[in-house]
């Protein structure tokens, strides 16, 4: 969905990017000298430019409702530090059939519990219920389908509009070869411009009686764009151009905003425990 919907794939991105590109502020958890070293050798490792790459991969979840981020240590020296979070396949993982939430790693040796400060298991619930059904591909699957339906018959109407309806005639002694011959004509007609048929058929343009109007799809297709604004980012204003001015256009922004601040909290409640613990 992501490679063949250019607008979901474009608000999903926002959302992600929107989390991604803040500044994480680490804090001492006392005055304590400790504490204080153990603040500064955490960020040591978040300020890194591929930071908002690793926390881009892991707002994947919010499309496909889980993510999983591989912790790869550098133990050259004394001091282990993760060297990077790498973003791993979700098709890697399977849930326990005993809860569907208990995440597992596949191997040829069947199911695996994640090993501890290796991985980080992101869930993004975008509705209550079941880790894999939390994702908004699923929601938005629905209006992906019917829009690419609506575009496919956009384009066909698009590559036929204004050219006349052609009418390949046959005579009652043809065949199914002399058929056949005549519907490549007919269809070589539009291509080509030129064909060649036998003397006892005849090929007609027919006129349409009625001009079609794009009107239908390009409105079923902006529709359908609209419902994936408001399961993605809570709103059409940042994204779509439509009438109400400047108060709603603050309105929509600030609800954007709400869902970032959510969003930003579950990544916050991921990280603590299976990041910076580990660190």
């Amino acid at each position: 969905m992501e490679e063949k919907d250019l607008h979901y794939l474009a608000v999903l991105s926002t959302r992600k990017r929107a989390i991604s590109q803040l500044d994480l502020i680490v804090e001492p958890a006392s005055e304590d000298k400790n504490d204080i070293a153990n603040a500064e050798l955490v960020k040591t490792f978040l300020n890194r430019e591929a930071l908002q790459d690793e926390l881009f991969d892991m707002l994947d979840a919010i499309g496909k409702g889980f993510s999983v981020m591989e912790i790869i240590w550098d133990t050259s020296e004394k001091q282990w530090m993760p060297k990077t979070l790498s973003y791993v396949d979700p098709r890697w993982f399977e849930f326990a059939r005993q809860d569907r939430r208990t995440l597992y790693l596949k191997s040829d040796d069947g199911a695996k519990p994640l090993a501890p400060y290796k991985w980080i298991p992101f869930f993004a619930k975008a509705k209550s219920g079941l880790p894999i059904r939390g994702g908004l591909a699923r929601v938005a699957a629905w209006a992906y389908l019917f829009k690419n339906f609506g575009v496919k018959s956009w384009v066909t109407f698009a590559e036929v509009y204004g050219q006349p309806l052609r009418v390949g005639k046959y005579g009652a002694g043809a065949t199914e070869a002399d058929k056949r011959t005549l519907l490549r004509a007919v269809a070589n007609v539009a291509q080509d411009a030129a064909c060649i048929i036998p003397e006892s058929m005849l090929i007609e343009f027919v006129d349409a009686k009625t001009t079609p109007s794009a009107d239908l799809y390009e409105k079923l297709v902006d529709h359908f764009d609209r419902q994936i604004s408001k399961a993605v980012l809570g709103q059409t204003t940042t994204t779509d151009a439509i009438s109400g001015g400047h108060a709603v256009s603050k309105e929509h922004n600030e609800v954007r905003w709400d869902i970032a601040k959510a969003d930003a909290k579950q990544v916050l409640a991921v990280l603590n425990p299976s990041l910076i613990k580990p660190i």
